[in-house]
């Protein structure tokens, strides 16, 4: 369960339907989970105003602005501005939280004969994959800046990254490929 997330967008008169009145429609905001990247449904409390990027608590106990987690959502839920933003709120947890993955690219390891976890980020194949393990064997990384550098030709890691977990969090499951396999995210309870 996720204690923190951060704001994607706030609604601060709800979802628009049509043919529904805007007296009945309450406030929510959709939000990532900093751990495992789950993409939530808020209600904030009454009075409270959110703002995009603000990290909210949402764990157990008394909360702050946010009087309720409503549902979990999948990437088609989110609205166009949460959509926007959720690259870049990525890439700010993925910052906030180097060592965690620093540790992914010391520790990452095969998942069959044919595949390696490091192949799962976009842009690593077997070539990139090796280069990564004999950077790694002769030294463990210690920054994203230590892989760049080590690395030859290696795109910004942060990046990568990224690009991973938005793949991961795609709700389209019909062309799953790599995509099968999960490692940063939280996969959705229920199929869509």
């Amino acid at each position: 369960m996720e204690d923190y997330a951060i704001i994607l967008d706030y609604l601060p008169l709800g979802y628009i339907k049509e043919g529904f009145s805007t007296f009945k429609r309450k406030p929510v905001a959709q939000a990532i989970g900093k751990e495992e990247f789950t993409l939530l449904e808020l209600s904030p409390k009454a009075g409270e105003d959110i703002e995009i990027h603000e990290k909210v608590y949402i764990g157990s106990g008394q909360r702050d602005k946010i009087s309720r987690v409503n549902r979990r959502l999948v990437h088609d839920d989110l609205t166009a501005t949460a959509r926007v933003e959720l690259q870049y709120v990525i890439e700010e947890i993925v910052k906030s939280k180097e060592e965690k993955f620093i540790q992914f690219f010391n520790d990452a390891g095969p998942i069959s004969t044919r595949l390696h976890q490091l192949e799962l980020l976009p842009g690593i194949g077997k070539k990139h994959m090796w280069d990564i393990i004999k950077a790694r064997e002769e030294k463990p990384f210690e920054s994203f800046q230590d892989i760049k550098n080590r690395v030859p030709m290696m795109s910004d890691p942060v990046k990568l990254l990224v690009k991973r977990v938005l793949l991961e969090l795609d709700a389209d499951r019909e062309k799953r490929g790599k995509r099968k396999y999960i490692i940063f995210t939280r996969p959705p309870a229920r199929p869509r």
